[in-house]
This record gives structure tokens, sequence and C-alpha cells, in this order.
């Protein structure tokens, strides 16, 4: 029995749940609070997409300032255009040129390089025979430089084939020094340069040498066609 009131007791102290109707609060007023929070979700969801555009955007700008850099002031795209430096390049052929590596040092010899001809108001592609100060002298398919003659590495073969076929690979091309340029060593600031092909390139044994100024960096990679994709080897 005692137990049986204190049950009762207990369970009358509970305060009964409030209905809708007893708050005031009806199908109205639901209806307003998930309206009011429909609206919130739509300005998070706003808000978010715009912050994401505003990332996206801030990407592309940074992408493209990277892009303008990279072009402009490091690498640059360059197409090989006609015959003169077969057998290494073929023409139609795409280049990375590195516009950066003769800021930090001086060019080389044996280093394929593209640089402006002013008179020709184009750009053209040759290879590094002579840097300044030295002696430069073409016979035939023999290069001295300073008196010695030295190996090209990069004609070993075409020089081999044409020996074999009893005739020479510079067949038909100019010595050096020969009418068009007398002087045989090269000048501050400037360098010598050929084509690999040398009976079919115009080079300083036609225009003379090259000024370092007019240099337009260094070609470092065929990156088509992709079937000769490769580093340039220098």
């Amino acid at each position: 029995m005692d137990q049986q009131r204190h049950t009762d007791r207990v369970e009358s102290d509970e305060r009964p749940l409030e209905t809708a109707e007893q708050t005031g609060q009806g199908d109205g007023a639901f209806s307003q609070a998930g309206s009011r929070t429909a609206e919130s979700g739509k300005k998070a969801n706003a808000s978010k997409a715009g912050k994401e555009a505003l990332e996206w955007l801030k990407a592309l700008v940074i992408a493209g300032i990277l892009v303008f850099v990279i072009r402009w002031f490091l690498f640059a795209p360059f197409i090989v255009e006609g015959p003169s430096m077969l057998p290494n390049f073929e023409s139609g052929e795409r280049l990375i040129v590195n516009k950066i590596i003769y800021d930090i040092r001086e060019p080389k010899r044996g280093e394929v390089i593209v640089f402006h001809v002013p008179e020709e108001g184009r750009d053209f592609i040759k290879r590094v025979i002579g840097v300044p100060g030295d002696r430069i002298r073409l016979e035939g398919d023999d290069l001295y430089i300073n008196g010695e003659k030295v190996e090209e590495p990069y004609l070993r073969e075409a020089i081999a084939e044409a020996k074999a076929r009893g005739t020479l690979y510079n067949e038909g091309g100019p010595n050096f020094p020969n009418d068009w340029v007398k002087e045989d060593t090269v000048p501050e600031d400037s360098i010598f340069v050929m084509g690999d092909n040398r009976s079919n390139s115009q080079d300083s044994r036609m225009i003379g040498f090259v000024s370092e100024k007019e240099i337009v960096g260094r070609a470092d990679l065929i990156f088509w066609p992709l079937n000769k994709l490769a580093f340039v080897n220098h």
C-alpha cells in the first residue's frame, strides 16, 4: 500500500507535456521555423559556392601568372624549320628552349641554341662550335679548334656513312674561313655556330659570329612528336 501510494505521488509530481495548442504554436509556427532553416541553408550554400568560386579564380590567376613568367622569362616553345640540323633535329619538331641558362653562365661548345638573326627577322637553331677566343677552321669534315682537330660525336654516324659512300658529309658546303667570313677568331661576347647538316646550313660560315645578346636560349627538350620525346643531348 505505502509503495503504491509513493508511486502514485511520484507520477503525479511529473509535469505533463505541453502540446502545441497550449504553447500557442501550431502548424504555422513549425512552417515559419522550417522556412528560416531553409533560408539559412541557402545562404550558407551560396556563401560556400562564392568562396569556392573565389578560390578557383585565385588559382586561375596564379596559374596565368606562372604561365606568363615561364613562357617569357624561363622557357619557350620553338619549332624547327628546315633541314639545317639534320640528322639530329627534323623540320616540324617542337622544342622547349631554356631562356635563363645563359643568364647564369656562358654558352659551351656542343650546345644547341636558338638565337635571333636581326638581318633575317627570325630565329635560327644551330650548334655552338666556338666560344670567345677560339680559332676555328673547317676543312671538309675536319673541324679544328685552336689548331687541334676535334671530334664531333653528334655527327659521328653521319660522317661515317658519308665516308662509306665515298663522299664528304660536308659535300658542297663551305669551309671556314672563307670569302664571306675571313676572320677565324671568335670575338669577345660572341660565338661561332654551325648547323649539323653542314652541306645545307646557313650559319656562321656565311652570317658571321653571333652576338651573345642575340641568344634566346638552349634547346633542352624535344616534346613533339611524342615518339621523339627526349632531352637534347649536348
